[in-house]
């Protein structure tokens, strides 16, 4: 069975820029790592993207490896594999949960999000993504809602 990131949540950051991973989230990033075992510190990858990106973009070992398997089949020097080689590899970083199941998110981070005391946690599937509170609000429904009402039930 795949994992996948499923349901949101809002949580606290401190002022140390720490901030507690959902427990569901959690089994999914411990399942994503190859390398974990209990007792130990479950690995993980942050995209955090170009200075437009206003969200940070967790992925687990495995989710990344199969992305970077894809990137690596496109044309050496392309345009499109540029792009992504930016997006995953430079504008990413490793990163671990301590043992409280919290991620300390950098200065840089939080700068470039604008963290101030809240977290939105939102499932993407084979990631998850964070946002400011307040930002999510303002960015994420935009479209979508709209769209949605246009469905109907």
């Amino acid at each position: 069975m795949l994992d996948v990131f499923r349901g949101e949540g809002d949580q606290k950051v401190d002022a140390k820029g720490r901030v507690s991973i959902p427990a569901h989230f959690r089994r999914v990033i411990e399942r994503g790592d190859p390398d974990f075992e209990v007792g130990l510190r479950p690995n993980f990858i942050i995209v955090y993207g170009d200075a437009n990106q206003r969200w940070l973009e967790f992925y687990t070992i495995a989710a990344m490896r199969s992305i970077d398997r894809r990137i690596t089949k496109l044309a050496k020097g392309s345009i499109p594999r540029k792009a992504l080689e930016r997006k995953f590899f430079q504008h990413a970083q490793p990163a671990q949960l301590d043992d409280e199941g919290r991620v300390v998110l950098t200065a840089n981070l939080r700068d470039k999000l604008g963290f101030n005391e809240r977290a939105y946690f939102m499932a993407a599937g084979d990631h998850f993504k964070l946002w400011k509170l307040e930002t999510y609000r303002a960015e994420e429904g935009d479209g979508i809602d709209a769209w949605l009402d246009e469905q109907g039930p």
